[in-house]
């Protein structure tokens, strides 16, 4: 019995050797607010898969100038790395697809993170998805513009192309039209994303010229506190509201002042946080999980719930 045993927990410590978890998470810029909380989420589940005898590491996009073939060299990057797992965004299937269905062919796990849908991550070879549902967290915007009189709203994108911020936008228009309102988009060069000046100004001269928006929302927390700066230089801040995708401190004291609608929040944090341990415990053990795909939102965060969120924001994790 006692050898016995001792052959088993050696069979089973090579195994581990053997099949340790060695993941590559390719992300957004560790300087946005949003890919902040993302990068915490990456660094907890490091302890996890670390205890385990593998390692976690971080490809980060230099710009978002180029979005799909510049994710798709990161997974090639990982690819050569010979890692044994991949967590990425979808953002640009056109451009990312054929690199990620390269990485399944070559035997390494993957997740869908942030970015695409269960849809995708089978079509890929992909073992789940991790995220929000953008258009449906787009409609649930939409609908909360409604809930709230608003008739007429602007999507802002300054991604125009990304599948996760076409959707988002679709979502939002749908999601108004069904309340009773309108939408549109206000497509952006990507070189306006993080240009707060080229944003405000874009927001000020389609609320100048067309007085019926009364409502605006943008794909994310930075583009937001543009988009408030361009609201107010339009001297619209009395009729028109804000609401934006995913929120940072200032849209969070925005709300907690009345100067912003909502945010609609995905949870970030959650989706790399699970999808590496997820895709670890897979790796090392043979796991899976049956619920497919794991959704961390929509969730809206707005004056009712303003608190508790702060609370989160606190710890680094919302």
């Amino acid at each position: 019995m006692t050898k016995a045993l001792a052959t088993t927990v050696a069979i089973c410590l090579t195994a581990g050797a053997v099949f340790a978890a060695d993941i590559a998470v390719v992300g957004g810029k560790t300087d946005d607010a949003f890919w902040t909380k993302i990068k915490k989420g990456v660094d907890d589940s490091r302890f996890v898969v670390e205890a385990n005898g593998g390692e976690v590491s971080y490809l980060q996009l230099q710009t978002y100038d180029n979005l799909g073939p510049d994710a798709a060299g990161l997974i090639r990057t990982a690819i050569s790395q010979g890692v044994t797992g991949i967590v990425i965004p979808n953002w640009v299937p056109e451009a990312e697809d054929e690199a990620i269905k390269a990485a399944v062919d070559a035997g390494i796990k993957v997740i869908l993170m942030n970015a695409g849908s269960l849809e995708k991550a089978k079509e890929l070879g992909a073992i789940n998805y991790v995220g929000s549902d953008e258009y449906l967290a787009g409609v649930a915007g939409g609908e909360y513009f409604g809930k709230g009189g608003q008739k007429n709203v602007l999507c802002v994108n300054t991604l125009p192309g990304s599948a996760n911020q076409e959707a988002r936008c679709k979502g939002v228009i749908d999601g108004v039209t069904k309340a009773g309102g309108a939408g549109k988009q206000l497509p952006l060069p990507a070189t306006s994303f993080g240009d707060p000046t080229a944003i405000a100004e874009a927001v000020k001269a389609t609320l100048t010229q067309d007085g019926t928006i009364d409502g605006v929302i943008t794909i994310g927390a930075g583009d937001a506190d543009a988009a408030a700066s361009g609201i107010q230089q339009a001297g619209k801040v009395e009729n028109v509201k804000l609401g934006s995708f995913d929120f940072n401190e200032a849209a969070l004291d925005r709300i907690k002042n009345s100067a912003q609608l909502f945010a609609i929040d995905q949870q970030p944090y959650l989706q790399s946080l699970l999808s590496v341990t997820l895709l670890a415990s897979h790796i090392d053990f043979g796991t899976d999980l049956p619920v497919k795909p794991v959704l961390t939102g929509p969730g809206i965060v707005d004056a009712s719930n303003i608190d508790s969120t702060l609370s989160g924001v606190s710890k680094g994790a919302r």
